[in-house]
């Protein structure tokens, strides 16, 4: 493939976001950055390697549980009751895993990087909005891993991460950047978010 042909995909990518966006969105703001050929390429090429009728089912029931981190509070919740020693930890974790799925929402609202639209990428779940960066669903799904493996343990939580990034993948609905920068976040603010806590406690 010689570098025109590389470049292709890209503009494709570019113009079928902008005609599923709009002209410049709510409020006149512009669009966020297209993904990089590179990137493209990985994408299509997980999606094609992936393609077996039981992984896409299995991301797409992923995708569907971490709704706005909907699994996670549900296993918030239900750890402050059966822990009733330690329900106050459970709701704090709790707490910071809808803390981190928040600040992926407010992010996306900055970064405006329109959700995968290329012929070549197959979307295979619905999305609550047109933004992608960062997923919400990594987001979610780091913070959890954080802030409730502080009480089961992180290394039981810690492989439903690349797990839950690689099915956002699966589904077309995010690209490998997405999911790097929404795992990135989520762990970040559930980190952080013991010591905020305890300032507001204070």
């Amino acid at each position: 493939m010689d570098e025109q042909q590389g470049e292709r995909p890209v503009e494709q990518a570019r113009e079928a976001a902008t005609a599923a966006g709009g002209a410049a969105g709510a409020g006149g703001l512009p669009e966020g950055p297209a993904p990089t050929t590179a990137e493209l390429r990985l994408m299509i090429a997980v999606q094609r390697r992936l393609s077996q009728p039981a992984v896409v089912r299995t991301a797409q029931l992923m995708s569907l549980a971490g709704e706005h981190a909907a699994v996670w509070i549900a296993a918030g919740a239900l750890g402050a009751l059966v822990d009733a020693p330690r329900r106050r930890e459970w709701a704090e974790a709790t707490a910071a895993v809808v803390a981190a799925h928040g600040a992926s929402v407010v992010v996306k609202r900055f970064t405006r990087r329109v959700r995968p639209a290329h012929p070549e990428v197959l979307v295979r779940a619905g999305t609550p909005s047109r933004f992608s960066l960062p997923s919400s669903h990594a987001t979610s799904t780091a913070a959890a891993a954080v802030a409730f493996g502080r009480l089961v343990g992180r290394g039981r939580l810690a492989p439903l991460v690349p797990a839950m990034a690689l099915s956002r993948i699966v589904v077309g609905v995010h690209y490998p950047t997405d999911v790097v920068a929404g795992s990135a976040l989520g762990a970040t603010v559930a980190a952080l978010a013991p010591r905020a806590l305890r300032r507001v406690g204070a």
